[in-house]
């Protein structure tokens, strides 16, 4: 199977020629967000507030750990969290921002995948328990934005990514894969249960 080599920020061309099952590698800058990012985004007039620009950008859902050197921040940690958590607010957040990219974990509603459809976005898994090889893939903090505020997992981080492995799990065709897995699995116990 062939990797896509994406840059961001992403165009929606791109972005709409991806489907599930593709593996893919990111490189650019990606912003963290988790709960207290998104309800933040939820307000009117935020995108003049904010230091970056999240156009045609990707959003992580990740809280990352981090250690101070005498050349700043360095990330030893950067493993994705349960993205489902996201889901009232990311179809605004998406439409809101021109978000072209999501990665967490988990997969999200299939009420999103409307919202990728018509704006052009997708989701990216990330690996789960692989903190410390994400974080080999991400090169800088360019800035952190609200850390005092909402503390350090809560907060904007602004990171330089490069190489960044993810899977295409939910694409702007409508195919989910999370939404398969369940559907087999639901049918597989079914059947088990007949037996």
């Amino acid at each position: 199977m062939s990797t896509v080599d994406l840059h961001i920020p992403l165009s929606e061309k791109e972005v709409r020629g991806l489907q599930v099952g593709d593996a893919v590698t990111l490189t650019g800058v990606v912003v963290t967000a988790r709960d207290h990012a998104h309800a933040y985004l939820m307000d009117e007039g935020r995108q003049e507030e904010l230091p970056f620009d999240l156009h045609g950008g990707v959003l992580y859902h990740c809280g990352p750990i981090a250690r101070e050197t005498d050349s700043g921040l360095v990330v030893i940690s950067a493993g994705p969290t349960t993205s489902a958590r996201m889901n009232p607010y990311q179809a605004a957040v998406v439409e809101r921002f021109g978000i072209r990219g999501i990665v967490g974990k988990g997969g999200m509603s299939d009420e999103l995948l409307e919202t990728f459809r018509r704006v052009g976005c997708v989701y990216f898994s990330a690996y789960g328990g692989c903190g410390a090889l994400y974080a080999r893939h991400i090169k800088g903090v360019n800035a952190l934005f609200k850390r005092e505020e909402f503390g350090s997992p809560e907060a904007f981080w602004v990171l330089e990514a490069k190489g960044f492995p993810v899977l295409v799990t939910m694409d702007t065709h409508g195919s989910s894969l999370h939404r398969d897995v369940h559907e087999r699995s639901r049918q597989v116990a079914k059947e088990m249960e007949i037996r």
